[in-house]
């Protein structure tokens, strides 16, 4: 069974209710909408305080290459413009709309037939891709149509579809091949028609026969569409790994997957596509996993981007008791939330509920030189001598052990008997590196 070859751990997977059908959550009364939801250039909000806006309607402008718009996800009334906590404790700008009604921009189609015929060309996939404000799903949120823009001297062979969902909790990606197979698959002719590639392959882990079973039948009807199964290990979604272990394909270090002719793509990003090529619906709306072992009501919803997280919990049936955290995404690369008081983002892939229980990490020991960090790095690389590095502030030769190759999946955190905080110590000489180079 293909894999990556270094490195990765077997956390439970908690897949729980995953063949549950997904639930279609309400309107709220208000939605909070952030005027920034990409990886890239700063947007500009373009309505005022007492503009009333209609679902799909453009929210902010932004001319940048590296940058993405925010659509309108209610109609209603803008009833402020102000700053508030996002997911990870950062006030940012964003709109507040009393939500009255569900008008819609005519020009959305909301049929629900199915649309197989792309009509568009190659340069207008591009730029319905952007206009719509498609970003990566996965997590990274990066705009969408600055992958399909191949720089000059670059080719891509492969597009690589990302369905793994190795985060344990997870399933929203699951549902999604489930009930939306097709129109997933739509979306990715779309992207192979807009780079120009042959072939794309979409990789599932085996923990998914029915998913794996469901979209090779239906990659049958589609032309240079692969299905390929891979093998459970975490963190075969990450993006350097997935090309290896379908492509054989090392990217090296510093560089990125087009320098290997590769193409990633998460397959929900995938279905955002399909809606925005073939629907013209911009990216107003995503399924969301909202889990945990005492979770009353485990589903994954249907929610208009915006929504106010508290309205998610409600839904699940409320924060069960000795709740201890709740993360946003799952327990290898998710953050705990800072506060209720925000909304769903186009990044917002699951809520976590943890119990007090489990949200706590064990005591912190000595290093006891065991090496299994190192043997659990996917990466190849030594995160307790990198950890003890950023501890004794040697930047310089943390830069020279590659500390930027770092994806932050946790592996080494998961794997410590110590209990050390080499994540933590990671992301902090990560941050430092990159402002030290900036200013170089």
């Amino acid at each position: 069974m293909k894999t990556f070859k270094l490195g990765g751990v077997h956390p439970k997977e908690y897949k729980l209710r995953a063949e549950d059908p997904s639930v279609t959550l309400g309107l709220p009364q208000q939605g909070i909408v952030f005027v920034n939801q990409h990886l890239g250039a700063p947007s500009q909000c373009i309505v005022a305080k007492g503009d009333k806006v209609k679902v799909g309607q453009p929210l902010t402008k932004n001319e940048n290459f590296i940058g993405s718009n925010v659509h309108s996800p209610f109609s209603g009334t803008v009833s402020k413009i102000d700053t508030f906590h996002d997911a990870s404790g950062y006030r940012k700008e964003a709109i507040v709309i009393d939500v009255e009604g569900d008008e819609w921009l005519e020009t959305i189609d909301r049929s629900e037939d199915i649309k197989r015929d792309i009509t568009l060309s190659k340069e207008e996939i591009i730029a319905k891709v952007r206009e719509m404000g498609i970003v990566g799903m996965g997590g990274a949120c990066f705009p969408a149509h600055v992958k399909l823009m191949v720089p000059e001297g670059k080719t891509a062979e492969y597009l690589i579809i990302n369905g793994v969902e190795c985060e344990p909790y997870l399933t929203d990606d699951y549902r999604l091949m489930i009930e939306s197979g097709e129109q997933c698959l739509i979306g990715v002719s779309a992207l192979r028609k807009a780079l120009g590639v042959k072939t794309a392959f979409i990789g599932i882990e085996n923990n998914k026969p029915k998913a794996i079973a469901h979209l090779t039948k239906l990659a049958q009807t589609f032309e240079g569409i692969e299905v390929v199964p891979l093998q459970v290990k975490y963190p075969q979604g990450a993006e350097k790994q997935l090309i290896y272990a379908i492509t054989g394909r090392e990217v090296p270090s510093g560089k990125l997957p087009i320098d290997i002719g590769c193409i990633v793509s998460n397959v929900s990003t995938g279905y955002a596509v399909y809606e925005a090529v073939q629907k013209n619906k911009p990216l107003i709306d995503r399924m969301v996993t909202v889990t945990g072992l005492h979770v009353e009501k485990v589903s994954n919803f249907n929610v208009r981007i915006g929504t106010p997280i508290s309205m998610l919990l409600e839904a699940a049936g409320g924060i069960p008791t000795n709740t201890g955290k709740i993360i946003n995404g799952g327990p290898m690369m998710g953050k705990a939330l800072f506060s209720l008081d925000t909304a769903v983002t186009k990044g917002t892939s699951a809520l976590l509920l943890m119990d007090e229980s489990d949200a706590h990490r064990g005591e912190e020991a000595n290093c006891i030189r065991c090496s299994k960090c190192v043997q659990a790095c996917p990466m190849g690389l030594e995160p307790y001598l990198l950890s003890a590095l950023v501890e004794n502030d040697n930047f310089e030769r943390l830069e020279n052990e590659n500390v930027m190759d770092c994806i932050e999946c946790g592996c080494c955190l998961y794997s410590c008997p110590s209990y050390r905080p080499l994540l933590d110590c990671l992301r902090v000489g990560k941050y430092t590196v990159r402002t030290l180079k900036s200013k170089q």
